[in-house]
């Protein structure tokens, strides 16, 4: 299993702020649900920043999120590790399948793939 990129998650009620802030170093806003929205480097698409106001399929909002080539088998070595699974394994109809689990530190660990 390879990652592909880490994007952290900050949490926050003032989207089109932060989009103003991190637009001065150069992100740009590449997707937007209204609740998500993700800012990329133009020079570097794999520097992301998702911006959350909550999660809308999830019991909690994940502070980061590592895109794997294979979530199945990232799944697979989590649970078979005993790791804490927060959010089970499901596909979301934004096109992504995904899971969430804890890491030692407490945080909560977004993993997914596109489909």
């Amino acid at each position: 299993m390879a990652v592909r990129r880490v994007v952290p998650n900050i949490r926050s009620e003032a989207a089109q702020e932060s989009r103003e802030f991190y637009g001065l170093l150069g992100f740009e806003e590449v997707m937007n649900h209204g609740w998500i929205m993700t800012l990329a480097s133009p020079s570097s698409p794999a520097a992301q920043i998702s911006v959350m106001s909550a999660d809308k399929t999830a019991p909690v909002a994940p502070d980061l999120s590592i895109e794997v080539d294979d979530v199945d088998a990232a799944y697979a070595v989590m649970r078979e590790n005993g790791v804490e699974i927060v959010h089970p394994l499901q596909d979301e109809e934004w096109g992504v399948r995904r899971f969430f689990v804890r890491d030692p530190s407490g945080r909560v660990v977004n993993v997914l793939g596109h489909r």
